[in-house]
This record gives C-alpha cells, structure tokens and sequence, in this order.
C-alpha cells in the first residue's frame, strides 16, 4: 500500500476525529511529517500515533477534509465505491424514473464521505464543484469514475469550480468541460420545466435544494396572490401556479434571473396572465405591500458566508422577515428560509421570532423545513445541514 505524509496531532486533540467529525483543524497538528503540498492525501495520527484517518491536506484553518477513517488504500476503486453508494441512494430514494425528475444532487460533500466536492446532475450532464484542491486535482479521475458508475446515463462532466476553490490556493482553475459536451438544456422537476444554465446560473445552475419545498408550496397556493422574492429562476412561481395560485409576483434584483423566471413561466404556462415578474431590489419592492399577498417567499442567497458577516446576516433575516409580517394580509402563510451556513437553526429562528415580535402579529409555525435527501447531512457533521427554513401562518 502507498504510503502517504503524516500529520501527528496534540495530545487530545483525537477526539472529534474519534467521534467521526471530517476535520482537522490547523490548531490540532503537533507535527507534519514528510513533504506535504496542498491538496496532497495525507495519513492523522494521534500523538500516541495511532491510525485516525485520512484525508486532503490544504492550507487554512481547516487543515485536512477527511475521506476514509478507515487505513484505505486511496485509488480508483475507492472513488468508484464512493460514487457508487452516492448514485445508489439517489436512484432509491428519488426514484427519477418515475418522478418525472432528471435533476438532482449526486454528491453532497461531507454527506457522501467527500468533503470538497459537490456533483449536481442535469439530465445527462454533471457538474462538478470543487471546493478542496484535493478534490480539484483528482477532478479528471473522478469524472472517469462516475463514468464507469452511471455508464450511458452521463453523457457530460462539466467542472465549475472557477468561483469556489479556496482563493490562497497555487492553482487557476477555468470551468469546462472535463468529459463530453452538451448545451445547458431543459430539465424536468416533477413535471416541471426548467431552463438551466450551468455556465453562466448561480451554483452550479439551480437551486435543486429547494424542490420538495416548492412542491410543499404548491399545496398551499390555491387561491392565493403569492410574491417570490429572490426568485432567481422562478422555480417556487410556477410550483404556485401548478397550485392555482390566484396571481404570482416575482421579484429579483437581477435581468438575467427575470429573464429566465419569465422564460421558465412560458416553458410550462405559455400565455397565462396570472404571472409578472420584477427587476427591483427586494427592500424596495417590499417598502409598500400591504394587503397585496396571502402568500410570501422569502428565499434569499445567502446573507453571510463568514463568521464575521454573522451578526449583518441576522439584520438583514430580521429586517425583511419584518416587511413580510407587517404587510402580508390576515391569515396569511409566509415560506422564510435562511441558506447561510453560519447561521444555526437556532439563530435563524431567533431572527424571524424577533421580527414576528416587532411587526405584532400573531404568527404560527406550521412546517420546519430543511434541505432534501439528496443533500445527505453527514450526523458526525452537523454543519452540513445549512438549508433552514419556516414556514408561518399570520393572523
């Protein structure tokens, strides 16, 4: 078996990893020993030197992202026995086949035993994400990988990962294609179609965390005059309007999001009057609606991607949780979410309650929402749950 550097850590600083945590932080390591660059697998051992696990190594606070806490041989077959597993439990509990769904996350980081590397499937064509560069040096071998798993179900690997490599990295990743090529094309969503750009969209090119609660909205719409913020591609309009929804208002800061909302609206309700949408900027549109809607989302991106914006973060859930509760009508349902990795379930709740307080309405918690099951959350590492989101009847 190769034999990989070795990162030998303080007296008991094991114990995360004994408890399965897929961490390393840099304040843990006593000692590296051999010649270690970025990115590299590399062996943890306690300072007693016991076998804990293995991982990439990368500079930064979090100093190893672990893969196997098993003394693994780390080639070909171990990455095809990881995907494997992802696309297994996809195809079991989605069942696509069935469900008129070609779009889905095949590989969530942490979830999957893979920290760094999200892969989302668009009807052929897999995008890849690297957020290690462990995971974004092997990217040619793992595309090959899921290849021999998926077979002629894949007919694409596209790496986006220009955006989301750490920035101090060596490395000057330019997305493409790594296998095959197709065109960004329609996708399906439970008999829903979208048009998705992985090239130029947010993420990898849609919100594919949000399906089963747009499909849980879409049981709440009939009848109702429902406002998506944030809307990017329309996805929660039109799963309102497959509900009968009475008219639904959409609204980003963004053209290019309006023009795909619009786009995406004529893909499945070509002509039908019920549906506008806005370029304007969410605090603005929001400033004077009162007694307009019934029914708000409230799905913006998220509000801090860093310890230190947290505090921002939590202002700005507050402040606009605030405009919706003051301004939507008597009975009303409000779907708030919250996407922002730092910030708890606990201090989003505290956000949207503070709101709840200061607009004086009584508000009541029908749903807690979460994230789907193709965003596996790995239980040794709770912060892979980041989707939260509530959803809310107003008196």
């Amino acid at each position: 078996m190769e034999k990989y550097s070795q990162i030998i850590l303080k007296s008991g600083k094991d114990q995360s990893l004994k408890r399965f945590h897929p961490w390393v932080f840099s304040g843990a390591i006593k000692e590296i020993r051999g010649a270690v660059n970025e990115g590299d697998v590399v062996e943890v051992l306690s300072n007693k030197h016991e076998f804990l696990a293995i991982g990439h190594y990368q500079i930064g606070s979090i100093a190893v992202r672990v893969f196997s806490f098993a003394d693994s041989e780390i080639n070909q077959s171990f990455w095809v026995d990881k995907l494997t597993n992802a696309v297994s439990l996809r195809k079991e509990l989605l069942k696509p086949e069935t469900t008129g769904t070609n779009v889905y996350r095949l590989v969530h980081g942490e979830g999957d035993g893979m920290p760094g590397l999200i892969i989302d499937f668009y009807n052929g064509t897999a995008v890849m994400q690297m957020h290690s560069i462990g995971m974004y040096r092997i990217r040619e071998q793992l595309a090959q990988c899921l290849k021999d798993v998926m077979g002629d179900e894949l007919k694409a690997v596209y790496d986006k990962s220009a955006k989301t490599i750490p920035y101090k990295s060596d490395v000057n990743p330019v997305d493409g294609f790594i296998l095959g090529q197709l065109e960004p094309d329609v996708v399906s969503e439970y008999g829903n179609f979208f048009t998705v750009d992985w090239v130029e969209g947010q993420k990898t090119g849609f919100f594919i965390d949000q399906r089963e609660n747009r499909r849980l909205l879409q049981e709440y719409s009939k009848g109702r005059d429902v406002l998506n913020m944030f809307c990017y591609t329309g996805g929660f309009s039109f799963y309102a309007m497959r509900g009968g929804a009475h008219l639904v208002h959409s609204v980003d800061s963004s053209e290019k999001a309006i023009e795909l909302t619009r786009k995406n609206v004529e893909l499945n309700f070509q002509g039908d009057e019920r549906h506008e949408a806005y370029a304007e900027d969410a605090f603005v549109f929001m400033k004077d609606i009162k007694d307009k809607y019934d029914l708000i989302v409230l799905d913006p991106p998220a509000f801090a991607k860093h310890q230190r914006s947290l505090g921002q973060a939590l202002k700005g859930y507050k402040r606009i949780n605030t405009r919706a509760f003051e301004q939507i009508r008597p009975g009303g349902i409000v779907f708030t979410f919250s996407c922002s990795q730092v910030v708890t379930k606990d201090k989003f709740r505290e956000a949207v309650f503070t709101a709840a307080a200061i607009s004086g309405r009584n508000v009541r918690i029908l749903h807690q929402l979460t994230q789907p099951v193709d965003h596996p959350v790995n239980i040794y590492h709770p912060e892979g749950e980041y989707l939260k989101g509530l959803v809310l009847y107003v008196e």
